[in-house]
């Protein structure tokens, strides 16, 4: 308990965007994912979740981690169903989804959710629902429904401290979410493995250096200065205490901030690559589509399924 109070207490919660959505046309979005979480709930129709096409019941939540592919599925699903990778559904989202306010009263759907989409970080560095290796998975949760609708109401409405009281409320989406997951036991072990963040001070200067040094020289030599610890340990200390190699955490650090500095400003492909710590622009572009799925170029002029 002590140690979940911890994490808790560390996370820097982020809120990004919410919406309402009616789905006008069944299709599938064969692998979806996005680089914040998101929480749907299903109002009115069908939506399929995974590999398995998981039927989301009316009424439940539906949770997407940060960066976790999830096909998803909209309307009935039969063999002539659209199916659109999230590239394409960039291009042809006006086709199929459109935005709305929370009570309007439609004909035939596909399907009607609303939604929500926040960032999660230990010390702000670390994704906290990624690195806990979860899928995507339903809740039936009434807080946490009623918390997506007010946070709804509070950006449609824009009243007097709307935007306090959107970040009081998306801190305790997180809560009621972690919750869900301790309650339900699913993967609790990850969960406390993360305590192990709070043990050594020194994995915590790691972390900050990385995030401040993304454009720099990030070699195991200089990690284990920052960590002090030996270079042909370094490696060893990072992963036993976190589940991944400094070099595969590092570069998943520099294309979140990629496809971050994508979204926010109009730097040119080579420039980003460099100030992610890419001097071959080629080579940059080439990791960033294995990661992704798509160029970078193309990331820029998506529109995921919060941006509708």
């Amino acid at each position: 308990m002590e140690d979940y109070n911890k994490i808790i207490e560390s996370l820097g919660i982020k809120y990004v965007k919410s919406n309402n959505v009616k789905v006008t046309n069944p299709f599938s979005i064969k692998d979806f994912k996005d680089t914040e979480n998101i929480i749907i709930i299903l109002k009115k129709g069908f939506v399929y979740f995974g590999k398995n096409k998981e039927l989301l019941k009316e009424g439940h939540a539906l949770f997407v981690p940060a960066n976790r592919s999830c096909p998803l599925h909209f309307g009935e699903v039969n063999e002539k169903t659209t199916q659109l990778s999230i590239d394409e559904f960039g291009f042809k989202q006006a086709e199929y989804f459109r935005t709305t306010n929370l009570h309007e009263i439609s004909g035939s759907l596909a399907a009607d959710f609303s939604m929500v989409s926040f960032d999660t970080k230990v010390f702000d560095t670390v994704n906290f629902f990624t690195a806990l290796d979860i899928p995507a998975f339903s809740m039936e949760n009434t807080r946490i429904n009623n918390l997506i609708y007010d946070v709804i109401m509070e950006e449609i409405e824009k009243k007097e401290g709307n935007q306090r009281s959107i970040k009081i409320k998306t801190e305790s989406l997180v809560i009621e979410s972690i919750r869900h997951i301790i309650d339900n036991r699913m993967f609790v072990e990850q969960m406390a493995t993360n305590s192990t963040y709070f043990k050594d001070p020194r994995l915590i200067t790691v972390f900050k250096y990385i995030k401040e040094n993304l454009g720099g020289e990030l070699t195991n030599k200089v990690l284990s200065e920052v960590a002090e610890v030996s270079e042909d340990y370094v490696g060893q200390y990072f992963k036993t205490l976190t589940g991944i190699n400094p070099q595969d955490y590092i570069e998943y650090q520099r294309m979140e901030h990629a496809v971050k500095l994508l979204r926010t400003s109009k730097m040119s492909i080579r420039d980003i690559g460099r100030a992610c710590g890419y001097k071959d622009t080629a080579y940059f572009c080439r990791r960033f589509k294995m990661m992704y799925g798509i160029p970078a170029g193309k990331m820029r002029k998506r529109e995921t399924l919060m941006n509708v």
